[in-house]
């Protein structure tokens, strides 16, 4: 498995939208072990493809606790099926806006489709975390990050710090 490195906004290509992935194949299924190695890493508990460069519809996530087993998901081309009405608040992050944080409002529960690493079709029941981090996730692969749910004040805000952080590494 080889760690990627992961863009930081503000960069295009988190704002472009991904493509489906045709079939599961060797290169997928490779590109789904490296993005879990990678963010592992970093550390975080959800990877989109966009965020490594590759605009493909895969993600990445794994919100097990840091005493328990880990329990990934690789999922390709993932669709939200339904949304519940009740909603819940996370204090939001994301690995391509490092040390950024915000409070985003989503829906509490999902149902959502996708093809695993075998390419088997799977659904999957999520809630919380889990379905606070998928849907996070999924904004990944249609060109939307955390802070495009805020008010453009805060995200203006959290875009100039990035840009400042960004031309002061390229000064170094």
């Amino acid at each position: 498995m080889t760690i990627r490195p992961i863009i930081i906004a503000p960069d295009p290509v988190l704002k472009a939208k991904a493509a489906p992935v045709e079939n599961i194949d060797g290169s997928i299924a490779k590109l789904m072990d490296d993005m879990l190695e990678t963010m592992y890493e970093a550390p975080g508990i959800g990877l989109a493809a966009p965020q490594i460069g590759i605009l493909k519809r895969v993600i990445v996530v794994d919100v097990a606790d840091k005493d328990e087993k880990p329990q990934p998901f690789a999922m390709a081309n993932p669709e939200i099926l339904w949304k519940s009405d009740e909603t819940s608040v996370h204090n939001e992050g994301c690995l391509s806006l490092p040390e950024h944080y915000a409070d985003v409002t989503r829906p509490k529960q999902v149902r959502l489709r996708y093809l695993d690493r075998d390419g088997e079709v799977r659904e999957l029941d999520a809630d919380n975390l889990l379905a606070t981090c998928v849907q996070h996730e999924i904004d990944h692969l249609n060109g939307v990050l955390f802070i495009d749910h805020l008010s453009l004040l805060k995200r203006n805000m959290i875009l100039r710090k990035l840009q400042k952080a960004k031309r002061s590494q390229e000064t170094v």
